[in-house]
């Protein structure tokens, strides 16, 4: 395979319908030009690389046997789908992947015909694909659903909840199991593929369907028997029993890198009326790369990277990261104490936990893409005396909600919650970010929500955390590094409910008050001082909990300044509406006594789904950065910059 740029068949191809019809030696050239153009983008840009590798020779199939974009095809996670952007009219915006106002690095329904269905979180193809067949079905409507699933997203029961109901789809479902862990399929080889070729063609169809016919006019216990008799055999040669109970015709596994094998198999399974129908393929992770091939991660997720050497670029030194440092925190609480335990849903070394794996096996669990199961087990661990740490992005907590209402919540079990990726994440855009959990978890009886301020603060809540054994409690932290702060030698912990000041705490009185929770306490200490620049005395607060809110500190700081300003890297309903219904319920807002002539302002995330962008910009689109913070102040003191500047200091009378 050449990495040049001359692609000669990928310049002719703008959408699948110009390669259909194509000769297998000339589409084999062209899976290797995909191969190189996608290696090229992605040493670019960085991105996904070994997910995508691994799809090449699947992807080139599926287009050319299925009417695409009619044929409605759905990628499971969406991550393995550059191959599918660039066959899609996208090659030559592919330089522009998870850059701001470039394409997604998942599938997106606003970008292209053939993007039906936004996917970036996992398990969720099954059941998109079905809606589409069923839709179809109902209409009368041309197209079949075709999903495409990992099998790593078939850990998670939501896969299984969609092949359950799948029936109703018939023939006009596909679902392709992308096995690139050989953790389902036993080694393929010839006879395997003889025999998926041979059970998913059409004769064999019609006189497996005479025999079903003719063994229903048996007595029932022959029908049944003739029944398991056609499932057992074709489940012993090729594995597909489960699938089979579930109401699947199952087919393979075959060689998903062999278009010989792949392209009759899926034509059969186009045509056939029996449905619907489950094709095993078995590929694998960084197919056709030599430095992914050899890579312990198959390079999953790279950085930019030199193409020839596969040779990754290094990001400039730093303070840790904030993943890091939680990381060492835990580890730290662990060795104290034998009833802390950890568990992550299929993310060890993106929450840092897979240190923990290698020093404490035995506490610590990945229960694979089931966040669900992953609460639910972290209850019942805290139900019976131990102290389960559940470290999950804040993004895939949302899939396990009911889980922390019903049953720790509810339940006032001490699971304690440590949640990466708060706020706005980059890259991944809208899908990854962590802009809800303080809203939806700060509405919880019974929960404690802390967001760390730097990284000496997370260590500081990772212990506060080990240590509260009276209920639930979670704390939230961003991706990438920290702010250089030193790291404590001794973690200190803190008062729940209890904030601090940083800056101003030694002045009775000033203007403007600005309570920060989480890290964007950085620009609110730049705002100060560019408000302090202007005469205008300020106060800056770390709040630390967004619940239960250190309410004291509130109304002195609201007593005693003429403006009080909220910020937050979440949604709107978090920690800003707690603190405006604290003051309204305790009157603050009436405009009496020492509160008289209070202005309350409240910034966070806006109520949009961002798109991805390097994060500082994100943060300037969001309206959080020091410059925003300011001009909030002065809109809310009614004065521009000028007048601002010549305003007096004296306190509200």
């Amino acid at each position: 395979m050449s990495l040049e740029r001359d692609r000669p068949l990928l310049e002719g191809v703008e959408s699948p319908s110009d390669f259909r019809g194509w000769p297998l030696p000339r589409l084999r050239a062209l899976a290797d030009e995909v191969r190189a153009e996608m290696i090229g983008a992605v040493g670019q840009t960085g991105g996904h690389l070994g997910s995508g590798l691994g799809v090449v020779e699947l992807t080139v199939a599926l287009h050319y046997v299925f009417d695409t974009p009619r044929d409605r095809l759905v990628w499971d996670v969406g991550h393995q789908a550059y191959p599918h952007k660039i066959l899609t009219g996208r090659r030559e915006r592919m330089h522009t992947l998870r850059q701001g106002g470039g394409l997604s690095g998942f599938t997106k329904r606003s970008e292209s015909e053939y993007d039906p269905f936004g996917t970036a979180h996992s398990s969720t193809s099954i059941s998109a694909a079905l809606g589409f067949a069923v839709a179809n079905k109902l209409s009368g409507a041309p197209g079949k659903g075709i999903a495409v699933i990992g099998d790593g997203a078939m850990s998670a029961g939501m896969a299984y909840e969609a092949m359950n109901n799948a029936q109703a789809a018939g023939n006009r479902l596909v679902v392709i199991l992308n096995d690139n862990d050989m953790s389902i399929a036993p080694p393929v080889g010839g006879l395997s593929a003889y025999l998926a070729r041979l059970v998913s063609s059409r004769p064999f169809l019609e006189l497996r369907e005479l025999a079903k016919r003719l063994s229903r006019k048996l007595p029932r216990p022959l029908h049944e028997a003739a029944r398991k008799t056609d499932e057992f055999a074709r489940g012993m040669a090729m594995g597909g029993t489960l699938f089979e109970e579930l109401g699947f015709y199952y087919v393979g596994p075959i060689d998903g890198h062999n278009l010989d094998q792949l392209i009759p198999v899926l034509e059969n399974v186009r045509d056939a009326a029996e449905g619907p129908c489950l094709v095993h393929v078995v590929t694998q992770k960084g197919k056709g790369y030599a430095p992914a091939e050899a890579a312990a991660d198959k390079y999953h997720g790279v950085q930019k990277f030199n193409v020839v050497t596969g040779e990754q670029a290094k990001a400039p030194p730093g303070p840790p990261s904030y993943t890091g440092v939680f990381a060492q925190a835990l580890l730290a609480e662990a060795r104290r104490d034998p009833a802390i335990c950890a568990i992550t849903a299929a993310m060890p070394s993106g929450t840092g936990l897979d240190k923990f794996q290698q020093a404490f096996p035995e506490r610590s669990f990945d229960v694979g893409i089931a966040e669900q199961h992953a609460v639910t087990f972290a209850a019942g661990l805290a139900a019976q005396g131990m102290r389960p740490f559940c470290a999950i992005y804040s993004t895939f907590l949302q899939r396990a909600y009911d889980q922390v209402v019903h049953d720790v919540a509810i339940q006032n079990l001490p699971v304690r919650f440590a949640i990466d990726r708060a706020g706005l994440v980059g890259a991944d855009g809208a899908t990854h970010a962590g802009s809800f959990d303080v809203t939806y978890l700060a509405t919880l009886p019974n929960m404690v929500v802390m967001a760390a301020a730097d990284e000496a603060e997370l260590v500081h809540m990772t212990h506060t955390a080990a240590l509260h054994d009276t209920g639930p409690i979670a704390f939230r932290y961003p991706r990438g590094n920290g702010t250089g702060v030193a790291l404590p030698e001794v973690p200190e912990r803190l008062e729940i409910g209890k904030g601090r000041i940083v800056r101003g705490g030694e002045r009775p009185h000033g203007k403007v008050a600005l309570l920060s929770l989480g890290t964007r306490l950085a620009e609110a200490l730049k705002a100060a001082d560019q408000l302090e620049a202007k005469g205008l005395a300020t106060t800056v607060a770390d709040l630390r909990f967004a619940k239960p809110l250190d309410e004291d500190l509130i109304r002195r700081l609201m007593a005693s300044h003429e403006v009080v300003v909220t910020i937050e890297e979440g949604a709107i309903g978090g920690f800003g509406a707690h603190v405006l219904t604290m003051a309204s319920d305790q009157g603050l807002t009436d405009g009496n006594g020492e509160y008289r002539g209070l202005k309350i302002r409240t910034m966070r995330l806006p109520d949009v789904f961002q798109d991805q962008d390097n994060p500082d910009k994100q943060y300037d689109e969001a309206g959080l950065n020091a410059p925003q913070i300011v001009d909030t102040v002065l809109n809310a003191l009614r004065h521009n910059s000028t007048g601002v500047e010549h305003d007096t200091l004296e306190a509200r009378a």
